[in-house]
């Protein structure tokens, strides 16, 4: 150890003198034109059959599930896939009447009554899951978005978007954080209790839960150290309804 200051000065040396010659290098380098690269594709040389790489579909709208040309899509997208294919839907926790609409979609799983006590209604996500589960599909089930009367920001709630104008406009009272983790925990708690309850635990294990969409833009109006707390909550609540539940996201 006592040799350690001697040698420092003549390592100092070497690393500039090596700094220097880099420096001197490195325009020359850059300078020079990048060498051509080809491509060659023989399209008459089959290599086997192409493997999916994944099997997975996602959508803003889940009031479209249930109809007519949203099942039908959903058959034929089951029938493209050897493995089953999984599928996620924002909004599937928003305060609403289930009505359908542009980047819009409710479910009216939680409301209160007049005293602030929980009330919870699954018919809607019932529906959603059912057109799932029937085809042999399996949900990436994203926890959001934020019930009206849980919000901290309700007003305005439900937006009426349309193309051309300003996207922000979609962001509205479902993309605050809640005025109660504790019910916003409960909340998710009943949400996979039910579905245990309803699709078995065994196929439950099968799906994928994910707390909200992309809280690093507009999606999420509350803060990151917010967030985090909401998804503490969500992973405490989740593994409380079902231990073996596989819990990620956001993406």
């Amino acid at each position: 150890m006592s040799r350690l200051p001697f040698a420092l000065p003549h390592c100092a040396a070497r690393l500039a003198t090596g700094c220097l010659l880099t420096l001197a290098i490195a325009p020359a380098a850059l300078a020079q034109a990048p060498a051509p690269v080809a491509i060659t594709v023989d399209l008459a040389r089959p290599l086997g059959p192409m493997q999916p790489l994944w099997a997975y579909f996602g959508y803003d709208e889940p009031n479209y599930t249930y109809m007519p040309d949203g099942q039908k899509l959903l058959t034929e997208l089951a029938a493209l896939s050897p493995v089953p294919v999984y599928v996620r839907a924002h909004n599937l926790l928003t305060t609403g009447d289930g009505t359908a609409a542009l980047k819009w979609g409710s479910t009216n799983a939680y409301t209160e009554d007049k005293k602030g006590r929980p009330v919870y209604d699954w018919r809607i996500v019932d529906e959603i899951f059912d057109a799932y589960i029937q085809r042999g599909m399996k949900p990436i089930a994203q926890i959001g978005f934020m019930p009206e009367a849980m919000s901290t920001h309700p007003v305005p709630y439900r937006h009426h978007w349309q193309p051309g104008d300003n996207y922000n406009d979609v962001y509205t009272g479902w993309a605050y954080p809640p005025k109660d983790y504790k019910k916003w925990g409960e909340l998710v708690y009943q949400w996979v209790r039910h579905s245990v309850a309803r699709y078995g635990e065994a196929e439950v294990k099968t799906w994928r839960w994910e707390l909200w969409n992309e809280p690093n833009i507009g999606y999420w109006q509350g803060t990151p150290e917010e967030y985090n707390q909401l998804y503490d909550y969500t992973e405490a609540a989740v593994h409380r309804a079902l231990p073996a539940a596989s819990l990620g996201g956001p993406e």
